[in-house]
Protein backbone atom coordinates (compact mmCIF):
# COMPACT_ATOMS: atom_id res chain seq x y z
CA UNK A 1 0.00 0.00 0.00
CA UNK A 2 2.75 2.36 0.98
CA UNK A 3 4.66 1.47 -2.19
CA UNK A 4 1.64 2.25 -4.36
CA UNK A 5 1.23 5.64 -2.71
CA UNK A 6 4.90 6.46 -3.28
CA UNK A 7 4.63 5.51 -6.97
CA UNK A 8 1.54 7.70 -7.43
CA UNK A 9 3.39 10.55 -5.70
CA UNK A 10 6.34 10.21 -8.06
CA UNK A 11 4.05 10.25 -11.11
CA UNK A 12 2.30 13.36 -9.84
CA UNK A 13 5.66 15.07 -9.20
CA UNK A 14 6.78 14.20 -12.75
CA UNK A 15 3.58 15.72 -14.17
CA UNK A 16 3.99 18.85 -12.09
CA UNK A 17 7.49 19.42 -13.40
CA UNK A 18 6.07 19.75 -16.92
CA UNK A 19 7.39 18.47 -20.24
CA UNK A 20 11.07 17.75 -20.66
CA UNK A 21 11.16 19.19 -24.19
CA UNK A 22 13.13 22.44 -24.39
CA UNK A 23 12.40 24.70 -27.34
CA UNK A 24 15.52 25.69 -29.36
CA UNK A 25 16.66 29.29 -29.15
CA UNK A 26 17.62 30.69 -32.56
CA UNK A 27 20.34 33.34 -32.81
CA UNK A 28 19.43 35.72 -35.66
CA UNK A 29 22.99 37.11 -35.69
CA UNK A 30 24.70 33.75 -36.30
CA UNK A 31 26.66 33.45 -39.53
CA UNK A 32 28.28 30.39 -41.05
CA UNK A 33 32.06 30.91 -40.67
CA UNK A 34 32.70 28.96 -43.88
CA UNK A 35 30.40 31.14 -45.99
CA UNK A 36 31.45 34.66 -47.08
CA UNK A 37 29.68 37.26 -44.98
CA UNK A 38 28.29 40.44 -46.51
CA UNK A 39 31.00 42.48 -44.79
CA UNK A 40 33.72 40.19 -46.19
CA UNK A 41 32.31 40.39 -49.69
CA UNK A 42 31.85 44.17 -49.56
CA UNK A 43 35.42 44.54 -48.33
CA UNK A 44 36.74 42.65 -51.35
CA UNK A 45 34.47 44.50 -53.77
CA UNK A 46 35.66 47.89 -52.46
CA UNK A 47 39.33 46.89 -52.26
CA UNK A 48 40.23 48.23 -55.70
CA UNK A 49 38.69 51.65 -55.00
CA UNK A 50 40.39 51.87 -51.61
CA UNK A 51 43.77 50.80 -53.02
CA UNK A 52 43.55 53.28 -55.92
CA UNK A 53 42.70 56.14 -53.57
CA UNK A 54 45.62 55.33 -51.27
CA UNK A 55 48.02 55.07 -54.19
CA UNK A 56 46.88 58.31 -55.86
CA UNK A 57 46.49 60.42 -52.72
CA UNK A 58 50.14 61.59 -52.48
CA UNK A 59 50.14 62.55 -56.18
CA UNK A 60 46.89 64.46 -55.79
CA UNK A 61 48.25 66.37 -52.81
CA UNK A 62 51.46 67.32 -54.63
CA UNK A 63 49.61 68.24 -57.84
CA UNK A 64 47.13 70.42 -55.96
CA UNK A 65 49.86 72.11 -53.91
CA UNK A 66 51.93 72.89 -57.00
CA UNK A 67 48.92 74.30 -58.85
CA UNK A 68 47.91 76.54 -55.91
CA UNK A 69 51.45 77.79 -55.21
CA UNK A 70 52.04 78.46 -58.89
CA UNK A 71 48.81 80.46 -59.12
CA UNK A 72 49.79 82.55 -56.07
CA UNK A 73 53.29 83.13 -57.47
CA UNK A 74 51.84 84.16 -60.81
CA UNK A 75 49.82 86.90 -59.15
CA UNK A 76 52.59 88.09 -56.85
CA UNK A 77 55.71 87.62 -59.01
CA UNK A 78 55.28 86.99 -62.72
CA UNK A 79 52.49 85.83 -65.01
CA UNK A 80 54.79 83.27 -66.60
CA UNK A 81 54.41 81.05 -63.53
CA UNK A 82 50.87 80.32 -64.74
CA UNK A 83 52.52 77.83 -67.10
CA UNK A 84 53.55 75.72 -64.10
CA UNK A 85 50.03 75.88 -62.70
CA UNK A 86 48.50 74.79 -66.00
CA UNK A 87 51.06 71.98 -66.31
CA UNK A 88 50.20 70.70 -62.81
CA UNK A 89 46.51 70.73 -63.65
CA UNK A 90 47.20 68.90 -66.92
CA UNK A 91 49.16 66.21 -65.05
CA UNK A 92 46.26 65.83 -62.63
CA UNK A 93 43.78 65.41 -65.49
CA UNK A 94 46.05 62.84 -67.13
CA UNK A 95 46.37 60.91 -63.87
CA UNK A 96 42.58 60.90 -63.43
CA UNK A 97 42.00 59.65 -66.96
CA UNK A 98 44.60 56.91 -66.49
CA UNK A 99 42.89 55.74 -63.29
CA UNK A 100 39.46 55.82 -64.97
CA UNK A 101 40.67 53.30 -67.57
CA UNK A 102 41.37 50.65 -64.92
CA UNK A 103 37.83 49.17 -64.86
CA UNK A 104 37.91 48.66 -68.63
CA UNK A 105 41.32 46.98 -68.38
CA UNK A 106 39.99 44.65 -65.66
CA UNK A 107 36.95 43.74 -67.74
CA UNK A 108 39.12 42.91 -70.75
CA UNK A 109 41.44 40.51 -68.90
CA UNK A 110 39.38 37.50 -69.99
CA UNK A 111 39.85 38.36 -73.67
CA UNK A 112 43.57 39.00 -73.17
CA UNK A 113 44.01 35.61 -71.53
CA UNK A 114 42.12 33.86 -74.30
CA UNK A 115 44.45 35.45 -76.86
CA UNK A 116 47.54 34.42 -74.87
CA UNK A 117 46.80 30.67 -75.06
CA UNK A 118 46.04 28.07 -77.68
CA UNK A 119 42.82 26.08 -77.30
CA UNK A 120 43.33 22.56 -75.99
CA UNK A 121 41.47 19.48 -74.79
CA UNK A 122 39.19 17.07 -76.57
CA UNK A 123 35.40 17.36 -76.96
CA UNK A 124 35.10 14.84 -74.13
CA UNK A 125 37.30 17.01 -71.91
CA UNK A 126 35.19 20.05 -72.67
CA UNK A 127 31.95 18.21 -71.91
CA UNK A 128 33.45 17.02 -68.64
CA UNK A 129 34.52 20.54 -67.65
CA UNK A 130 31.19 22.12 -68.61
CA UNK A 131 29.29 19.48 -66.63
CA UNK A 132 31.35 20.12 -63.49
CA UNK A 133 30.99 23.89 -63.92
CA UNK A 134 27.23 23.78 -64.41
CA UNK A 135 26.70 21.67 -61.32
CA UNK A 136 28.96 23.72 -59.06
CA UNK A 137 27.76 27.08 -60.37
CA UNK A 138 24.34 26.32 -58.89
CA UNK A 139 25.96 25.35 -55.57
CA UNK A 140 27.86 28.64 -55.32
CA UNK A 141 25.11 30.82 -56.78
CA UNK A 142 27.19 31.91 -59.79
CA UNK A 143 25.91 32.49 -63.31
CA UNK A 144 27.24 33.62 -66.70
CA UNK A 145 30.57 31.76 -66.65
CA UNK A 146 32.11 30.47 -69.88
CA UNK A 147 34.58 27.57 -69.77
CA UNK A 148 37.74 27.19 -71.89
CA UNK A 149 40.47 24.55 -71.97
CA UNK A 150 43.87 26.08 -72.76
CA UNK A 151 46.86 24.13 -74.04
CA UNK A 152 49.61 24.11 -71.40
CA UNK A 153 51.62 21.35 -69.69
CA UNK A 154 51.41 23.07 -66.29
CA UNK A 155 48.69 22.49 -63.69
CA UNK A 156 46.64 25.64 -63.19
CA UNK A 157 43.29 27.33 -63.75
CA UNK A 158 41.80 30.81 -63.47
CA UNK A 159 38.47 32.61 -63.28
CA UNK A 160 38.57 36.21 -64.49
CA UNK A 161 36.15 38.99 -65.49
CA UNK A 162 35.27 39.10 -69.18
CA UNK A 163 33.08 42.11 -69.76
CA UNK A 164 29.90 41.70 -67.73
CA UNK A 165 30.48 37.94 -67.38
CA UNK A 166 33.37 35.72 -66.31
CA UNK A 167 35.61 33.20 -68.05
CA UNK A 168 37.01 30.00 -66.59
CA UNK A 169 40.33 28.76 -67.98
CA UNK A 170 41.65 25.27 -67.17
CA UNK A 171 44.89 23.88 -68.59
CA UNK A 172 44.90 20.77 -70.72
CA UNK A 173 47.32 19.18 -68.22
CA UNK A 174 44.67 19.35 -65.48
CA UNK A 175 42.03 17.86 -67.77
CA UNK A 176 44.39 15.02 -68.66
CA UNK A 177 45.85 14.17 -65.23
CA UNK A 178 43.29 15.18 -62.58
CA UNK A 179 40.59 12.87 -61.26
CA UNK A 180 36.99 14.09 -61.25
CA UNK A 181 37.00 14.99 -57.54
CA UNK A 182 40.25 16.92 -58.04
CA UNK A 183 38.88 18.85 -61.01
CA UNK A 184 35.76 19.54 -58.96
CA UNK A 185 37.94 20.95 -56.16
CA UNK A 186 39.78 23.29 -58.54
CA UNK A 187 36.58 24.63 -60.12
CA UNK A 188 34.93 24.97 -56.70
CA UNK A 189 37.90 27.01 -55.44
CA UNK A 190 37.59 29.44 -58.33
CA UNK A 191 33.81 29.75 -57.96
CA UNK A 192 34.35 30.38 -54.24
CA UNK A 193 36.51 33.36 -55.22
CA UNK A 194 33.61 34.64 -57.30
CA UNK A 195 31.30 34.14 -54.33
CA UNK A 196 33.71 36.03 -52.08
CA UNK A 197 33.81 38.97 -54.49
CA UNK A 198 37.57 38.89 -55.13
CA UNK A 199 37.61 38.62 -58.95
CA UNK A 200 37.85 42.37 -59.48
CA UNK A 201 40.73 42.87 -57.05
CA UNK A 202 42.79 39.92 -58.33
CA UNK A 203 42.19 41.03 -61.93
CA UNK A 204 43.15 44.62 -61.08
CA UNK A 205 46.37 43.32 -59.51
CA UNK A 206 47.10 41.69 -62.87
CA UNK A 207 46.44 44.62 -65.22
CA UNK A 208 47.56 47.71 -63.29
CA UNK A 209 51.21 48.84 -63.47
CA UNK A 210 52.27 47.76 -59.98
CA UNK A 211 55.27 46.32 -58.19
CA UNK A 212 55.21 42.72 -56.96
CA UNK A 213 54.48 43.89 -53.40
CA UNK A 214 51.66 46.15 -54.56
CA UNK A 215 50.15 43.32 -56.61
CA UNK A 216 50.16 41.05 -53.57
CA UNK A 217 48.56 43.70 -51.35
CA UNK A 218 45.87 44.55 -53.89
CA UNK A 219 45.07 40.89 -54.62
CA UNK A 220 44.69 40.22 -50.91
CA UNK A 221 46.92 38.21 -48.59
CA UNK A 222 45.50 34.76 -47.86
CA UNK A 223 42.67 34.98 -50.41
CA UNK A 224 43.56 31.57 -51.90
CA UNK A 225 43.60 29.96 -48.44
CA UNK A 226 40.19 31.43 -47.60
CA UNK A 227 38.75 30.36 -50.97
CA UNK A 228 39.84 26.79 -50.16
CA UNK A 229 37.73 26.94 -46.98
CA UNK A 230 34.67 28.25 -48.79
CA UNK A 231 35.08 25.72 -51.61
CA UNK A 232 35.57 22.71 -49.32
CA UNK A 233 32.50 23.66 -47.29
CA UNK A 234 30.47 24.02 -50.49
CA UNK A 235 31.39 20.66 -52.00
CA UNK A 236 31.66 18.95 -48.57
CA UNK A 237 34.77 17.04 -49.60
CA UNK A 238 38.03 18.83 -48.73
CA UNK A 239 40.22 15.87 -49.68
CA UNK A 240 39.46 16.25 -53.38
CA UNK A 241 40.74 19.83 -53.33
CA UNK A 242 43.69 18.79 -51.14
CA UNK A 243 44.63 16.10 -53.67
CA UNK A 244 44.57 18.67 -56.50
CA UNK A 245 46.91 20.90 -54.50
CA UNK A 246 49.21 17.95 -53.82
CA UNK A 247 49.54 17.32 -57.56
CA UNK A 248 50.50 20.97 -58.03
CA UNK A 249 53.14 20.58 -55.31
CA UNK A 250 54.69 17.55 -57.00
CA UNK A 251 54.81 18.96 -60.53
CA UNK A 252 57.92 20.77 -61.76
CA UNK A 253 56.74 23.45 -64.17
CA UNK A 254 58.03 22.73 -67.70
CA UNK A 255 60.17 25.45 -69.27
CA UNK A 256 57.79 25.83 -72.19
CA UNK A 257 54.83 26.45 -69.87
CA UNK A 258 53.20 29.86 -69.59
CA UNK A 259 53.72 29.57 -65.84
CA UNK A 260 57.47 29.93 -66.31
CA UNK A 261 57.04 33.28 -68.11
CA UNK A 262 57.15 36.89 -66.93
CA UNK A 263 53.51 37.39 -67.92
CA UNK A 264 52.49 34.80 -65.35
CA UNK A 265 54.28 36.88 -62.72
CA UNK A 266 51.90 39.74 -63.57
CA UNK A 267 48.78 37.56 -63.74
CA UNK A 268 49.59 35.10 -60.94
CA UNK A 269 46.88 36.19 -58.47
CA UNK A 270 43.99 35.22 -60.74
CA UNK A 271 45.20 31.61 -60.86
CA UNK A 272 44.35 28.64 -58.66
CA UNK A 273 48.04 28.14 -57.84
CA UNK A 274 49.43 31.65 -57.37
CA UNK A 275 52.93 30.24 -56.69
CA UNK A 276 53.13 27.85 -59.66
CA UNK A 277 56.66 29.05 -60.51
CA UNK A 278 58.00 28.63 -56.95
CA UNK A 279 60.85 26.13 -56.58
CA UNK A 280 60.52 25.73 -52.79
CA UNK A 281 57.62 25.66 -50.35
CA UNK A 282 57.05 28.49 -47.89
CA UNK A 283 54.80 27.40 -45.03
CA UNK A 284 54.72 30.96 -43.68
CA UNK A 285 52.85 32.04 -46.84
CA UNK A 286 49.10 31.38 -46.81
CA UNK A 287 49.14 31.12 -50.62
CA UNK A 288 51.61 28.22 -50.58
CA UNK A 289 50.03 25.09 -52.05
CA UNK A 290 51.73 22.78 -49.56
CA UNK A 291 50.28 24.74 -46.64
CA UNK A 292 46.85 24.86 -48.26
CA UNK A 293 46.87 21.10 -48.82
CA UNK A 294 47.95 20.43 -45.22
CA UNK A 295 45.15 22.62 -43.87
CA UNK A 296 42.51 20.78 -45.89
CA UNK A 297 43.86 17.37 -44.92
CA UNK A 298 43.56 18.26 -41.24
CA UNK A 299 40.03 19.63 -41.56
Amino acid sequence: MANAQRNRSRRNDARSRGPRYIAPVLDPTWENPYAPSRAERDGHLNAVIAFTRRKRLPFLIVESAVAVLAAIAAVMITPFVWIVSVAAIAVGVWDFQRASKAPAAVASLGSRMLAAFEPGGSPTDRMRLVTVLDRLAATFGVTDVSAFIIRDPGYNAALVPNGATASLYVTSAIMQDFELIELEGVVAHLLARHRMGVLQRTAAASVLPLSDVERRDLAGVGVAYRADEVAAAGIRYPLGLASALRKCVRQVVPRESFFASSTYNEWRYVFFDVRRDATTNDLSNLDDVELRAMALEEW
